[in-house]
């Protein structure tokens, strides 16, 4: 995936989960933040950060807050991303062959899965979430309790018991981790679901990405450890 417009910036603070104060080369101006967990170690004040800007007359805010530098890496916040850079990963022949059909929000019971894969007799429903929360060089997920994050996992057990292929895949949105773990200390209840479900044969995959201010794809499996 490519962004345009990207602009360097400098991050001030966060008012609320929506949006952030940065200071661009026009000024400081409000910028938009896509994603809503808790970023805390990433956004701090005098953070480099890269914003896109788009200036449509419908828009609250003309910039969107796209990438933040920690220690000299590049890690991509934006929540939207993770799915298209599945479906770019799965199309160049991970999980099924090139042939695979792919379709987004699929719902299953009282879900919507992000992607569901069909290819002659496999079926699969893919859960995707993406990482921003590295410590010591592992990668944690989730950076802020998410009922709805566990509410899909019991779903994928119940779509393995009827039968389907079922998996959770973590775009880990940076390089440089080792591994990915469950954030027990933020959330244990997520990470009961998710060794259930590893229990119950759905598959947890994990891939890292290479990561530019302007772009963002998957490159190598990642070690889950439950």
């Amino acid at each position: 995936m490519r962004y345009e417009r990207i602009e360097e910036a400098v991050f001030k603070s966060r008012p609320n989960r929506f949006i952030a104060q940065v200071a661009t080369e026009h000024g400081d101006e409000i910028c938009h933040v896509k994603n809503t967990g808790r970023c805390r170690e990433l956004l701090l004040p005098g953070a480099r950060i890269w914003v896109q800007r788009n200036n449509s007359p419908k828009r609250k805010t003309a910039l969107d807050l796209i990438a933040v530098e920690k220690n000299g890496q590049v890690i991509n916040i934006d929540s939207q991303i993770p799915n298209k850079v599945a479906e770019e990963w799965i199309r160049n022949g991970n999980l099924f062959s090139e042939n695979v059909k792919i379709f987004p929000e699929t719902r299953y019971g009282n879900s919507r899965f992000d992607l569901y894969l069909e290819e002659g007799e496999r079926r699969m429903y893919l859960e995707v979430k993406g990482v921003t929360l590295e410590e010591n060089g592992v990668a944690r997920f989730p950076d802020a309790p998410t009922e709805r994050g566990v509410k899909h996992i019991r779903e994928l057990i119940v779509c393995r018991k009827a039968g389907y292929l079922a998996g959770i895949l973590f775009i880990i949105q940076m390089q440089g981790v080792c591994r990915l773990e469950p954030n027990d200390r933020t959330h244990p209840e997520f990470g009961e679901a998710l060794r259930a479900a590893a229990d119950a044969g759905v598959q947890i995959m994990a891939v890292d990405c290479l990561v530019t201010p302007d772009s963002v794809r998957a490159d190598k499996a990642i070690e889950v450890r439950l």
